[in-house]
């Protein structure tokens, strides 16, 4: 009985995307999945046209990689059934795409858009998220002055305070009779 794929959207894909050496990347289980193969016959076509993968497309995980994803239960899925002497794929935007073209399935060319879709979405959301962190650092240094200026002001209205608090001792007049002429 052939199983039945649910169609995957830009949105679902973008959440299986990690960000691994700086790059975007989708690991191997994760893009089979979504082609709708297995992972074993994913990485046996990867290997049959392994011209077609330079580093920038896909690279191997290293075993401190992989168990820093298996800590994060979030991030990848249960690794027991994976042989541990070949740590999973990781495969850029444009590895991912290559996938598509070498396993020659209906299912991997209709995914393959939705694969571009996300990498771009993911794009797009960075690019907007670093304008949004320009900005946010712009309104702080403005607000670091207006902060400066406003701490100024506030010592001045401190120091005032007290000194009415801490008013100066009254002058006192001596004791018996003097006669200032000063005072008339």
């Amino acid at each position: 009985m052939a199983k039945t794929l649910r169609p995957a959207t830009a949105e679902h894909i973008v959440q299986s995307i990690l960000i691994l050496r700086g790059q975007r990347v989708l690991l191997d289980a994760q893009l089979a999945t979504l082609y709708g193969v297995t992972t074993k016959r994913l990485n046996e076509q990867v290997k049959r046209n392994a011209e077609r993968f330079p580093e920038d497309f896909m690279f191997r995980l290293t075993r401190t990689e992989v168990e820093a994803l298996n800590r994060s239960q979030i991030a990848t899925g249960s690794q027991k059934h994976r042989d541990a002497r070949f740590p999973p794929f990781a495969f850029t935007e444009h590895g991912a795409i290559m996938a598509a073209t070498i396993l020659n399935s209906s299912r991997a060319v209709e995914m393959s858009v939705y694969v571009v879709r996300a990498f771009v979405r993911l794009r797009d959301l960075l690019a907007s998220n670093r304008e949004l962190a320009r900005r946010f650092q712009q309104l702080e240094a403005r607000l670091d002055k207006k902060l400066a200026e406003h701490d100024d002001a506030i010592a001045a209205i401190l120091s005032a305070i007290r000194q009415l608090m801490n008013p100066p001792p009254p002058k006192r007049r001596g004791i018996g009779f003097t006669a200032d002429l000063d005072e008339k």
